[in-house]
């Protein structure tokens, strides 16, 4: 019974680790990429049962996951203060667990890349150096983390079109909405952990400005992440207009408006819960093109 539990403990703080939640999202992603925007949607059975679509997603996800872990094993101390309660490695997980399940979920993800083609390979290799490198130290200088980490997350919808080779302009137009959002939403975030961040020397946009003049640099982005969406929205029709605008422009000013009144840990949280809305929202704006 003892260790049952002890079992269902480790797998549960294992998923913690690995964002359980944000792969779900990842993988919906890619696979609603596939079916409504390399399409044809029509098709949908066979794009789901297309194994070199689901090697490509589970390689991913896996990338991802072992970028999770290494995140978590190099900001320890930093998340004992930034967020105590979600720490899992050294608590729930020893050091080694971690190391471990991050170089065999960063090998094998190379590996499944591997088998629907070098090109995919090559591209799960990079985003497995770059998110080891971001952990390790890109992520504690202003701007160049989180630019990265806002690539990679453009990158895992670039990949599909990659591999289908279709509607490639249509494609690129959701990697640059995912890039902009997961932009704003990685410097927010750096706005919510400058307790910790500024204890072990990290030089984050908001540690290295502060946190006025990281709000002006956010409008500015907001404002050019508006204009795009209206560039991107022009051409949808009515359907899509009313939930691109309910979903998605409407919360991008609701963000504006709150980040004007946002000055301490918990505003910050708040601001971040409603990027990851927006990302949901655009994941599913894909069934209405």
């Amino acid at each position: 019974m003892a260790r049952k539990l002890h079992l269902k403990s480790s797998l549960s703080a294992f998923l913690k680790l690995i964002r359980f939640g944000n792969l779900v999202i990842l993988v919906l992603t890619q696979y609603f990429a596939a079916i409504f925007l390399a399409g044809p949607k029509e098709n949908w059975k066979s794009i789901i049962t297309d194994i070199n679509l689901f090697l490509i997603v589970l390689s991913t996800g896996m990338i991802a996951a072992a970028g999770y872990i290494i995140n978590d094993y190099y900001d320890i101390k930093i998340d004992m203060i930034n967020k105590p309660k979600r720490v899992v490695v050294g608590k729930l997980l020893t050091r080694r667990i971690a190391i471990f399940g991050h170089t065999v979920l960063n090998f094998t993800g190379i590996l499944i890349g591997l088998i629907v083609s070098w090109k995919i390979a090559a591209v799960n290799f990079l985003a497995a150096y770059f998110l080891w490198l971001y952990s390790n130290s890109l992520k504690r200088l202003p701007l160049v983390g989180n630019i990265i980490v806002s690539a990679l997350t453009s990158l895992s919808i670039l990949i599909i079109a990659l591999y289908y080779k279709k509607n490639e302009l249509l494609i690129i137009n959701f990697a640059v909405f995912a890039f902009f959002i997961s932009l704003i939403r990685e410097i927010i975030k750096d706005m919510e952990d400058v307790k910790g961040d500024s204890a072990f020397g990290c030089r984050t946009l908001p540690l290295v400005y502060g946190i006025r003049k990281t709000k002006i640099f956010l409008y500015m982005l907001l404002v050019l992440f508006l204009i795009i969406l209206l560039l991107l929205g022009k051409d949808f029709r009515k359907e899509m207009v009313y939930y691109f605008s309910a979903l998605i422009l409407l919360p991008v000013i609701f963000l504006i408006i709150r980040l004007t009144k946002a000055d301490n840990s918990k505003d910050f949280r708040v601001l971040s819960r409603i990027c990851k809305f927006i990302m949901v929202g655009g994941v599913v704006s894909m069934v209405f093109i």
